[in-house]
């Protein structure tokens, strides 16, 4: 069965993986159909993400997608983020998992006021957030009381992206370890980022990993990303990251 998604100019498509990249789409008589049920759900979740949108501007707080895949260190990332930023910032985390409170806990105690968004709860088990889970999550969080909004996503390279959620911006955590072919596979979430986290730096004398072609790929679908390289585990490079969530949300016309 075909995946389906949007182009850049919105409109909705399925797509085969067949040799060309695009597939042949001859075999499925219902294409129209699929596509149509599609950009319902796409409008839909447009029309929410406005709405979550204003409740965030209208309550000063600025709000930060953060996606990544599984294992490239969101949660790591968030931890350290918290504590630098405990005391300045007030900062709000909707938790987005398929499944257990896992992150959720290990982010418990820094300071941040966390919603839970468990996708198979009521969700279908989605590997990403959109604006409709997210929008219900925010009426577990006190909007009023926060500054700063981040939307941990599903550990996924590929639907997040096309789902807007309400954000300001969209931060994506890279870890080394994945390979540098990533942006050309996935360029929708690459393309789609305003900042990527090049992440666990401090293992690049262990590994085979050419940092030069990963940079010469990631400007190749995005010229005009920002690229903060990190390690959680050494430190390195979160101040520059904390600095850039600040500078985000000094700039926020919203801000009260």
């Amino acid at each position: 069965m075909g995946r389906f998604h949007r182009h850049d100019d919105g409109t909705a498509h399925t797509h085969e993986h067949g040799d060309d990249g695009h597939g042949d789409h001859s075999g499925y008589r219902t294409g129209a159909e699929r596509v149509e049920v599609l950009e319902r759900i796409f409008d839909e979740n447009d029309h929410t993400a406005a709405a979550n949108r204003a409740d965030l501007e209208a309550a000063g707080v600025t709000a930060v997608n953060l996606m990544s895949s599984p294992g490239a260190g969101k949660t790591s990332l968030l931890r350290e983020t918290l504590l630098r930023l405990r005391g300045s910032v007030r900062v709000g985390i909707v938790e987005g998992d398929i499944e257990t409170s896992i992150d959720a806990d290990r982010l418990a105690g820094l300071g941040a006021e966390i919603a839970l968004l468990n996708t198979s709860n009521g969700f279908g088990g989605e590997c990403h957030l959109d604006a409709p889970m997210v929008r219900s999550a925010l009426a577990r969080l006190p909007l009023p009381e926060l500054d700063l909004l981040v939307v941990e996503n599903v550990g996924n390279l590929v639907c997040p992206a096309e789902f807007t959620v309400g954000e300001h911006a969209r931060a994506m955590v890279f870890s080394v370890t994945e390979g540098e072919e990533k942006p050309l596979k996935y360029p929708v979430m690459f393309r789609s980022a305003d900042v990527v986290v090049v992440n666990k730096i401090d293992l690049l004398p262990h590994l085979d990993f050419d940092l030069a072609a990963f940079y010469r790929n990631l400007l190749a679908v995005n010229p005009q990303v920002t690229a903060i390289e990190t390690s959680v585990r050494t430190g390195q490079g979160i101040d520059g990251w904390c600095d850039w969530l600040r500078a985000l949300v000094r700039r926020q016309p919203a801000r009260r």
